[in-house]
């Protein structure tokens, strides 16, 4: 009997550094497992899952009535397939729907994956504020669930530089 290795999850956004799907790529290819891009819209929320963890989704908008698949953003696809272009992995793409730390666990769990990856925040006042409203998906992963959760540096900063959220 022929065992397929567990896949590995990497959380993608639109305009997120290459870095990140690159570093993916390279665990993937060291375990000899599909890698699976799983990017989440927190505008909607999964009304139904499908075994590969894609789902249906509607918006939390009450004047939107429509439920759909929820489709993968075809830029961000054509970024990933530019950035794999040549790379030794098997991938694919789910979209997923609703809290991204959420979404993210719940479809490693689905797939069973070995591991989830996901870029640092950046240092900026604009993410900052987006993580003090929505906390820190790495963080809330870590704290979440049970599978190991890798953190790709985004701009990191040196040690003994004053981090852009703890000035005052």
């Amino acid at each position: 009997m022929v065992r397929t290795p567990p896949p590995v999850v990497v959380g993608v956004t639109p305009g997120q550094p290459d870095a990140v799907v690159l570093a993916a790529s390279e665990f993937a290819a060291q375990f000899d497992a599909e890698l699976i891009c799983a990017s989440v819209d927190p505008s909607r929320y999964m009304l139904e899952e499908r075994p590969d963890g894609s789902m249906t989704s509607a918006s939390f908008d009450p004047d939107a009535l429509e439920t759909a698949v929820a489709e993968f953003d075809p830029g961000l696809r054509a970024q990933i397939e530019r950035v794999l272009h040549g790379r030794p992995v098997v991938w694919s793409t789910r979209a997923l729907a609703g809290e991204p730390a959420k979404a993210l666990g719940h479809l490693a769990g689905t797939v069973r994956a070995v591991m989830i990856i996901v870029g640092s925040r950046e240092p900026s006042m604009r993410h900052t504020l987006r993580t003090f409203f929505i906390g820190s998906v790495a963080v809330r992963l870590a704290h979440g669930q049970q599978r190991p959760v890798v953190i790709i540096p985004l701009n990191p900063v040196p040690f003994g530089t004053e981090l852009p959220w703890n000035e005052e």
